[in-house]
């Protein structure tokens, strides 16, 4: 964590895991053909999958810590890195499990169109057209989420961890802001106090977030959305108007703006699905001593 909070990394670490872990299919027993929690992201071709784009970065941030202690696996490593970021920016201590066997080499990677998507593995798209062919967000994001086992509360849950981080025209492409100071918001610009400390560290600027202080893991990506009122300086794509909208996702969403301890309850059992999916655990896996 302490590393994260130097970095101001937490973003990337989530995403990166995420991104390992989202590619999991229920509907495929074996593996790691399942995908899932098995670090093959750290391998082309789907480390160079366009979702992916930026996340090469992520996977140099942890390789000092792989060197250091070569017995933990990639696959637990990635899953550390994300669990250790919520923390570190003011969010939950996920009851993470470790002991994942790690990919052994590309032969893991799925195939782009392998889960009934356009591409990206079945990674989440942000807007249309959505690649598994849904019309509309909220179907999108159940085809997605549904898929890897999730429920409707996991998927508006999981969703809050948007109130980290930032979107880039030169990664994802879904918004207009690329890196640097010329192409930053009011909120994403040097020196803007968005960590959980109310500090701003030393971050690139650019980019643009879905909330103001894009370093801080709260429940204002919910408070946020549920301003009539759209605040241009900040993201709102239709996977994320979806969660008010939608009349099943809604009244999650309105639990998570209205208790940020709601929130982090069920965001932290969604957390620990998540980074548990297609994982495949030495002698049952084992978890860390409280410190």
């Amino acid at each position: 964590t302490q590393f994260i909070g130097k970095q101001n990394c937490a973003p990337i670490m989530v995403r990166l895991a995420w991104h390992d872990s989202g590619n999991y299919d229920k509907r495929i027993s074996e593996w790691p053909a399942c995908g899932g929690a098995t670090g093959s992201i750290r391998f082309a071709p789907e480390i160079n999958y366009g979702a992916n784009a930026g996340l090469a970065k992520g996977l140099k941030f942890l390789e000092p810590m792989k060197a250091e202690y070569p017995a933990v696996s990639w696959a637990d490593l990635i899953q550390m890195g994300s669990a250790c970021a919520i923390e570190a920016t003011g969010g939950p201590k996920i009851p993470m499990k470790y002991g994942r066997v790690e990919a052994a080499d590309s032969s893991a990677c799925p195939e782009e169109t392998s889960r009934g998507t356009g591409g990206n593995a079945g990674l989440p798209d942000a807007m249309a057209p959505f690649g598994c062919g849904a019309q509309d967000a909220p179907t999108h994001l159940r085809n997605i989420f549904y898929r890897m086992g999730f429920d409707d509360e996991g998927i508006v849950a999981l969703s809050g961890a948007h109130t980290l981080g930032r979107a880039f025209k030169d990664r994802s492409g879904t918004v207009p802001n690329a890196s640097g100071e010329e192409n930053a918001t009011k909120y994403t610009k040097s020196g803007c106090p968005v960590r959980h400390d109310a500090t701003s560290g030393d971050y690139m600027p650019g980019g643009k977030s879905w909330t103001e202080k894009w370093l801080s893991f709260d429940n204002s990506y919910f408070t946020t959305l549920a301003e009539k009122q759209a605040n241009p300086e900040l993201i709102r794509f239709p996977t994320d108007e979806a969660l008010f909208q939608d009349e099943k996702f809604r009244p999650y969403f309105e639990k998570f703006a209205a208790s940020q301890e709601d929130f982090f309850e069920a965001y932290s059992r969604a957390h620990k699905k998540l980074s548990e999916l297609g994982a495949k655990f030495e002698d049952g896996g084992f978890t860390l001593p409280e410190e």
